[in-house]
């Protein structure tokens, strides 16, 4: 039987970085580029051997992949598709800005096969998206969603941001409020992260950001909204309607096999995790330059585990733990059931998970238990 296999597809291009980004992203300087960058893509893909698995997700993400030509999208797919077994039910998303394509580029891409589409909202006030230099306002939002709907799109993801500067519990609210009501089926929430090498790591000082306890409220806030809508959050950032999660990001967490192709993408496979150079000019020269490339020790495939099945609100199953790594789980992780008593956890058969409150925490409960210095 063959084993399932992820495909990610990193397209770095977009029409103008935000101000909040580090991850890899370069200005869009003409279609020539994203066409040679495809081009490249499928060379690479072509050059793969994985006669054991079947890919059952694949998943453009970026940058902006909604730039890529419908020309080049098919081409990518055509080529994943005569190098690997594919499912054909394969849940295939694109990641998209909603700047950047209309009903046209929709209708294409899902004759394509493209399925799913997981778009950049981030707020519904048009202030907090300046603020966070997005290209597109509320108004370009919905009519871009509107066009995926009409194309024949019924898999629709959105992210929304909280911790924008400027934003209130009200606004952040009102966004929510908005999001509800065309009713995507699948939402993914973030707190804003100030990261360095990016504009608003420079500018921390003078943006009006929300503070730990703010970003807390905030956090329960999208929880709670969201649950009254019938969204059923699955792991700490994401909430699904009708069981429609996220499959390929599900097979992040679930420490399943995936390849990734292009600047910067990540794959983890035969036991081995390995990262690709950011370096856009060698890869596009046809130079394999591999940023890091290592086995786990059984060691940190345990913690990873830990690490991972704690984001999902599933959580963590003490009896496959065991299967896993013939270890007892509550004896490699007393700290557990005292989690339990404090409401930081909840147990739930043989699986143990974060509440709300503990998902606030999570990073400092999971130091404790990993005994992280």
């Amino acid at each position: 039987m063959k084993k399932s296999l992820g495909i990610y597809l990193h397209i770095p291009f977009c029409i103008k970085k935000c101000g909040y980004c580090d991850f890899c992203s370069f200005p869009q300087k003409g279609t020539e580029d994203i066409k040679a960058y495809a081009n490249e893509l499928c060379r690479r893909i072509s050059a793969t051997h994985a006669s054991e698995h079947i890919v059952d997700t694949i998943y453009f993400g970026g940058g902006t992949p909604s730039l890529l030509p419908t020309g080049s999208v098919s081409k990518i797919l055509d080529t994943i598709t005569n190098t690997f077994c594919v499912d054909k039910n394969a849940e295939i998303t694109l990641e998209c800005n909603p700047a950047t394509a209309d009903h046209s580029y929709f209708k294409n891409i899902r004759e394509m096969g493209v399925n799913r589409l997981s778009m950049g909202l981030q707020s519904a006030i048009d202030h907090e998206l300046a603020l966070l230099g997005r290209a597109h306002s509320f108004a370009d939002f919905l009519t871009c969603f509107d066009s995926a709907r009409a194309a024949g799109f019924d898999n629709v993801s959105v992210d929304l941001m909280y911790g924008i500067p400027d934003q209130t519990l009200k606004t952040l609210e009102t966004s929510l409020n908005a999001l509800c009501r065309i009713s995507p089926e699948h939402i993914s929430t973030y707190g804003l992260s100030i990261e360095e090498n990016t504009p608003f790591y420079r500018q921390r000082a003078s943006l009006d950001l929300a503070d730990d306890d703010m970003q807390a409220q905030m956090y329960l806030l999208c929880s709670q909204r969201l649950s009254e809508q019938d969204y059923q959050k699955y792991e700490i950032s994401n909430f699904a309607k009708n069981g429609l999660v996220s499959r390929h990001n599900t097979r992040y967490w679930k420490r399943l096999e995936y390849l990734g192709f292009g600047v910067s993408a990540h794959s983890f496979f035969n036991t081995e995790r390995f990262s690709s150079s950011r370096d856009i000019e060698a890869f596009l020269e046809g130079k394999d330059i591999t940023d890091e490339r290592y086995t786990l020790t059984d060691d940190e495939s345990r913690q990873e585990y830990i690490m991972l099945s704690l984001r999902l609100c599933q959580g963590l199953d003490i009896n496959e733990y065991e299967k896993l790594f013939c270890r007892n789980a509550l004896d490699d992780l007393p700290q557990m059931n005292e989690y339990v008593n404090q409401g930081f956890m909840q147990k739930n058969g043989s699986c143990f998970s974060f509440t709300d409150k503990g998902f606030l925490v999570s990073n400092a409960l999971l130091s404790d238990m990993l005994d992280f210095s």
